[in-house]
């Protein structure tokens, strides 16, 4: 198969397994209904841009009607090119809005050299993309987040927050007025940025928080890597138990009633066993076993 051949199958083939996993993800936690508003909010990266991408695709076959619509927040960075989203987003002929928003100053005025500014960062962009939201009678509030952006989360919460916490693919806005989804939550970051290559978007790189090198995602990020290289598959078991969750195994009483645990009532859902020797085997059948879903969004 000629070299071209090649890659436009392995293209077609990475963009059907990359439209499954999303519409897999939509169905099993209906973040998206027959009549919604989809506000897909595109920042220039190539996360953002598989997820309108993906979105479109599916509008066209899906079996319910749903509206997109595309919103970018002008941060005010130094050397932005505002051309560029405008232009894409027309020659694709989705409905759009650019936000400006100079968050940037701020940020920068508020932080001190050195320190981390995503959390004010994010803070300023989540109030700024919920406004315009409501604006626009949006429905749902779609973000670019992938299965890669939950793990580290998870790990971040673990390490460094104390708490067994990762990214909800699906969520309740704090003024309980927005859902947020993230319809990309099945998907490899690998995959996505692959899929970017083919698809030639025009990239916009972050230079406020993506230039931090001491950011402990990145740290985060790199162990993954590395695992990733001398443990493949463990990055999908690791997803996989997130999925897979028993409060009964863990320390929480606010998730599992301990206190009331007593001798001959019903015992735990998941027994008495627990892996704390080589006995890996079984578990790795489990996660191999299909997930029953609902009807997925082709």
């Amino acid at each position: 198969m000629p070299t071209s051949q090649k890659q436009l199958y392995e293209g077609n083939k990475l963009a059907k397994r990359l439209r499954r996993q999303v519409g897999e993800a939509i169905a099993d936690f209906k973040m998206i209904t027959d009549g919604d508003k989809v506000m897909v909010c595109v920042s220039g990266g190539k996360d953002s841009y598989a997820l309108l991408d993906i979105l479109l695709s599916m509008q066209e076959h899906a079996p319910i009607d749903f509206e997109l619509v595309a919103v970018n927040l002008d941060q005010k960075h130094p050397g932005f090119p505002e051309y560029v989203l405008p232009d894409y987003l027309a020659s694709r002929g989705v409905a759009f809005n650019i936000l400006e928003q100079d968050t940037y100053s701020v940020v920068k005025r508020v932080i001190p050299e050195g320190k981390t500014m995503c959390g004010l960062c994010s803070r300023m962009r989540r109030g700024a993309l919920y406004r315009i939201a409501g604006e626009l009678g949006a429905t749902k509030i779609a973000l670019g987040h992938h299965r890669d952006d939950i793990l580290e989360t998870f790990f971040l919460n673990l390490f460094h927050g104390g708490r067994l916490k990762a990214m909800p693919p699906k969520l309740v806005s704090d003024d309980r007025r927005h859902i947020v989804i993230r319809p990309l939550a099945y998907c490899r970051e690998s995959d996505l940025q692959k899929f970017a290559e083919l698809r030639g978007f025009p990239i916009i790189p972050c230079n406020l928080c993506g230039s931090q090198d001491n950011l402990q995602r990145q740290v985060i990020k790199s162990m993954m890597r590395e695992w990733n290289k001398r443990f493949p598959g463990r990055l999908e078991t690791m997803f996989s138990a997130l999925q897979r969750i028993s409060p009964s195994h863990l320390l929480d009483p606010q998730q599992f009633d301990f206190q009331g645990l007593a001798a001959g009532t019903e015992a735990c859902p998941d027994g008495d066993n627990a892996i704390d020797a080589e006995e890996f085997s079984s578990t790795a059948s489990a996660l191999s076993a299909p997930i029953n879903r609902a009807a997925t969004i082709k």
